[in-house]
């Protein structure tokens, strides 16, 4: 199965479960961001997940730039990283493929 394929299999579900937990959450999505950061050990994970955002948005830019796409065309799957982490990622990769590179491994 592609990496595109996969990432579609895995984005779909996540994104739809991440709708419905936005609809039913009694909190804003920003009283919950500061909600888990009010205690060290949630405050860990948030910080840990957002490393690897971090590092997931490093990557996507590298490989638009591989690809001779402009930096602009990351920007909004760095925004989408931003608010919901792996959900951007993902995405990119459902649009874009994996470069012949990661996908050769």
């Amino acid at each position: 199965m592609s990496g595109s394929r996969i990432a579609f299999a895995v984005l779909l579900p996540f994104s739809l479960y991440t709708c419905w937990t936005l609809v039913v959450a009694d909190q804003t999505l920003l009283a919950f961001g500061i909600q888990l950061m009010s205690r060290p050990d949630t405050a860990q994970v948030v910080i840990d997940l957002y490393l690897m955002a971090a590092l997931a948005s490093v990557w996507m830019y590298r490989d638009a730039r591989a690809r001779g796409l402009a930096a602009s065309k990351v920007l909004p799957y760095m925004l989408i990283t931003v608010v919901f982490v792996s959900i951007g990622p993902l995405l990119y990769i459902v649009i874009n493929g994996l470069s012949a590179e990661a996908s050769s491994e």
